[in-house]
């Protein structure tokens, strides 16, 4: 292909398995122009250096008052991907007001407060075991392993640690689904907005008359003890950022590795023979099928060269984090083969799925362990878990962002009497 004349790559807004895009993508360039839904240009960044290059660059930022097109109102409140750039939370603030909106919830995401969840992480794992089972039997044999099992698993997790009531949880996450799906049209996006922001209020509301020993009321605290610390579209930002992050990602993530690991048996294999751990897998799922596809945005804050081209200042840039895993120039000529033992060989390219610098994922321990633990407990219970329908049958996601299918129909070993 001739990279000087090719046009702008059109983002699919109704998704669907990215790898042949990607590979497509690459041959033209770790750096490519794309048409964002609306008609909106903008640019992708591919390859795994080039987007490490430029997740760490000091002259990209990820406040959206850098977005041209937004600052000059040409941005419609229906455009399904505005939320990515206009949610007041620490994933769109730069500098101090970043480092300010960090802290005040990094607390409850070290390694040690994590650490301290296992217990609860792990008895959640197994009664959410037993409902997949229930469901099965139910089912003829068959369960939807996203419904019953990766889904309410983040969700419980990260519901518990907000103090969100059980009740609202279906509904937090159909609103989650719909704010990070980009074939959305635009009045159903401005209603989802509105109706998960509200929401958001009534369980503000709800904290603030009987506090707890959470994290909502933590940042209830911080708001009330000094309005300078994080005013109130802040909170809600922020709340709705760690609601959709804190479970969506992770929903992706079960999901993926264990598709990966039905369609790999050999892989399976050693992990059950020692060759490999459950962390492996984790690593390599989120190189291999990373559960975040091209995430929105950020906006270099003058004209930035990146691997030999220039992306213009105020561009909204897609991290094309699925892309730069299947890097053969990092990852080598069988970047798209699935395997187990690649994290753990001498001098292994690390993945960026989960982030880069001051932006690296807050919770990432979170969602390793609860993976990890997912899956070990899940195999070990049900040592024969197949796929019901083949690979190429299960739905896929809706949108560019998210990289995972919508249901994933499993076929479960019985119990041991």
């Amino acid at each position: 292909m001739d990279r000087s004349t090719a046009g702008p790559h059109r983002m699919n807004p109704s998704g669907g398995c990215p790898h042949a895009d990607n590979a497509r993508l690459r041959a033209r360039g770790s750096v490519v122009p794309v048409v964002l839904p609306g008609e909106i240009e903008g640019m992708a960044v591919l390859g795994h250096e080039a987007l490490k290059a430029f997740l760490g660059h000091p002259d990209v930022a990820k406040s959206a008052r850098h977005f041209t097109l937004l600052r000059e109102g040409a941005i419609p409140e229906g455009w399904p991907l505005r939320t990515f750039a206009t949610v007041q939370s620490m994933t769109t603030a730069d500098g101090a007001d970043h480092r300010r909106l960090r802290s005040l919830v990094s607390r409850a995401f070290t390694s040690r407060r994590v650490a301290e969840l296992r217990p609860r992480v792990e008895e959640l794992t197994d009664a959410l075991l037993d409902e997949l089972a229930r469901a099965a039997a139910a089912g003829g044999g068959v369960a939807d392993l996203r419904r019953h099992f990766a889904l309410p698993l983040p969700m419980g997790v990260i519901s518990e640690l907000l103090g969100v009531d059980v009740a609202h949880r279906d509904r937090l996450h159909a609103l989650s689904t719909q704010v990070v799906t980009t074939d959305i049209g635009s009045q159903r996006a401005v209603a989802a907005n509105r109706e998960f922001a509200a929401l958001l209020g009534e369980i503000v509301a709800a904290k603030a008359e009987r506090p707890g020993d959470d994290l909502t009321t933590a940042l209830l605290a911080a708001r009330d003890d000094d309005g300078d610390r994080l005013c109130a579209q802040e909170l809600i930002g922020t709340l709705l950022l760690l609601i959709v992050a804190g479970h969506e990602t992770t929903l992706n993530l079960i999901t993926n590795a264990v598709r990966a690991l039905c369609a790999h048996p050999d892989q399976l294999a050693r992990v059950r023979g020692q060759q490999a751990g459950w962390g492996d897998v984790v690593e390599e799922t989120l190189r291999w099928d990373a559960p975040v596809s091209y995430f929105p945005f950020r906006y270099p804050v003058r004209d930035v060269r990146v691997d030999g081209t220039v992306v213009p200042k105020g561009t909204p840039v897609l991290a094309g984090y699925s892309a730069a895993g299947r890097d053969p120039a990092a990852y080598g000529p069988d970047a798209d083969r699935f395997d187990v033992t690649r994290p753990g060989r001498p001098g292994a390219v690390r993945h960026l799925s989960l982030g880069q610098g001051a932006h690296y994922c807050l919770g990432a321990p979170l969602a390793r362990l609860e993976a990890e633990t997912a899956l070990r407990r899940l195999f070990d219970r049900f040592p024969k878990l197949e796929l019901a329908v083949p690979e190429g049958e299960l739905p896929r996601h809706s949108g560019f962002v998210g990289n995972s299918v919508d249901a994933l129909p499993v076929r479960l070993s019985p119990d041991t009497p």
